[in-house]
């Protein structure tokens, strides 16, 4: 049986999943970091990465906090730049998004529940 705890480095163990720490997607040999309840992403992107698609009919609900830079998040409802540590933005299910690093940026997401993206 794995492990009901574990404790590493969201950069170094997450390389294999695109930052995702947590979520469903995680391989149940990982133990307690694989969850169909949450996910959590550390994402790093460097200034010019982007969506380049939206998402399509997501019925999940989404945090996105920044910890450096400047991120934009283009929401079916309007865009919102996150500049200063600490701004987040935080949309239910039914609102599609795409986004954009404008400078080197740290974010933490999280989005529950875990499921695939419709």
């Amino acid at each position: 049986m794995a492990a009901n705890w574990t404790h590493g480095n969201a950069g170094e163990d997450t390389g294999d999943t695109r930052g995702w720490l947590l979520g469903h997607f995680i391989d149940p040999s990982e133990g307690i970091r694989s969850s169909k309840d949450v996910e959590v992403k550390w994402g790093i992107h460097p200034a010019g990465d982007k969506r380049p698609e939206w998402t399509a009919d997501d019925q999940r609900t989404t945090l996105v906090l920044l910890v450096q830079g400047n991120f934009r998040i283009d929401l079916t409802e309007g865009s919102i730049n996150l500049t200063k540590q600490g701004d987040y933005v935080l949309w239910g299910p039914g609102i599609d998004h795409t986004w954009e690093a404008l400078d080197e940026t740290v974010i933490i997401t999280v989005r529950w529940p875990s499921a695939p993206a419709a």
